[in-house]
């Protein structure tokens, strides 16, 4: 049976032009088809889990089936007009239960991913939490089951995002757009999605097809004869060119993803906003992968940060923003896998934010004193570029291989 994996080839943009076709011409007319929609969803969800992946279909409907009865079970219970905190935390560590588990997997004998780690797990569970913890707050009255369906299993986003927020979903859901506001979305999704075949299918291509293997390749042969900590040029063009074939291959797949959506009516929100032109490291995470510093924003670091000032655990606000920042990416690192580099990544961005944020305050208290021109620009741009490609050469995984393999 055909297996047909999102944005992987042409093929796959033919087959997804000809079945939106309807739904096209249906949103241009100002009619939302749900019904059509759903089946194409479907559709699309089965040809990405069946073939060789047919075990992956069936654990991501046991996995759906799981977070809604958590979802709607947490819902009956604050309807009953109550809201412990316990219940809370229970209904959190529920839904976040599957995605530990496959991020534990390789640490334990039995292999749990095989059960339940399908691709786009993270992606729902991020969903799903993000639900749980608005609906204790109350900014979402009541979650609609066939909208909390479609919003989890839409096949655009399903397997690396960008990670929509369900009210700002149910939004477009709920409604067909203009004509005009549809040619709008029409004109941005084709540019998207063009862009996007420029970023992951050629200059993608060229840095990690072409180039990242012979650096890879090199770097591992004079590392061998230098000894030692195994330092190269052919190392640091391996940092580069990875930094590069990460941004264009995720930015692409990240711009199919959205201008897919546009198509279908849905305003998903853009990933990705001209990272290597930060001018620090905290503009940095406000450009890249968006969706996702967004939510460890809104829902590791912010919550950490009111819960600890209630419980007056910190006092020092300076000092409770570090251990914040210092948490978030820790957790960040944890969930990309519990690998030492990864964890490494977490804490070197930790570290890198809370050293900006004290030449910020430096910065600031000491403002005569320190200039501020298009050559002080230029050089923060600089350094913040190199800081990030740092991070990526830990985040890939390259110096493991180099030391210890």
């Amino acid at each position: 049976m055909i297996n047909l994996q999102p944005y992987t080839n042409p093929r796959y943009f033919i087959i997804l032009f000809i079945a939106l076709l309807p739904l096209i011409i249906g949103l241009y007319n100002g009619k939302r088809y749900k019904n059509y929609e759903a089946f194409i969803s479907f559709l699309f969800l089965f040809l990405m889990f069946s073939g060789s992946e047919w075990i992956q279909g069936v654990q991501i409907i046991g996995y759906v089936i799981f977070q809604f009865l958590i979802t709607f079970l947490y819902q009956k219970y604050l309807k009953k007009g109550k809201n412990s905190t316990k219940v809370f935390v229970c209904a959190v560590i529920a839904s976040i239960l599957p995605l530990a588990l496959v991020k534990i997997a390789p640490l334990v004998p039995t292999d749990v991913s095989s059960l339940i780690g399908f691709v786009g797990i993270s992606y729902l569970t991020f969903k799903t939490v993000q639900v749980i913890m608005e609906l204790r707050d109350k900014t979402i009255k009541s979650v609609d089951p066939v909208t909390y369906a479609r919003f989890l299993l839409f096949f655009p986003t399903i397997s690396s995002g960008p990670i929509d927020r369900y009210r700002r979903f149910q939004k477009d859901y709920d409604t067909a757009p203009t004509r005009d506001q549809y040619l709008d979305y029409l004109e941005k999704g084709t540019f998207y999605i063009f862009q996007g075949f420029l970023y992951k299918f050629i200059i993608g291509y060229v840095f990690g097809t072409l180039w990242l293997p012979q650096l890879a390749k090199t770097a591992l042969f004079i590392g061998k004869a230098n000894g030692g900590l195994r330092l190269s040029w052919a190392l640091v063009g391996y940092m580069y060119c990875y930094s590069m074939y990460l941004f264009f291959d995720f930015a692409g797949y990240s711009l199919f993803a959205v201008g897919t959506s546009y198509f279908m009516g849905i305003n998903t929100p853009v990933n990705f906003n001209k990272p290597f032109i930060s001018k620090n490291i905290k503009d940095f995470w406000n450009r890249w992968h968006m969706t996702l510093s967004f939510w460890f924003r809104d829902f590791i670091f912010m919550r950490f940060t009111f819960f600890a000032m209630k419980k007056r655990l910190i006092r020092n606000r300076i000092r409770l923003s570090q251990i914040a920042y210092l948490l978030n990416f820790l957790i960040m690192g944890f969930w990309h896998g519990i690998t030492w580099y990864y964890i490494v990544y977490g804490i070197f961005h930790a570290v890198a934010i809370i050293i900006n944020d004290i030449w910020l305050r430096f910065k600031k208290k000491h403002s005569d004193h320190i200039p501020h021109n298009k050559f002080t620009e230029a050089s923060a741009i600089f350094l913040t570029i190199n800081i990030v490609c740092f991070g990526f050469l830990i985040f890939s995984g390259f110096l493991d291989t180099l030391w210890f393999k």
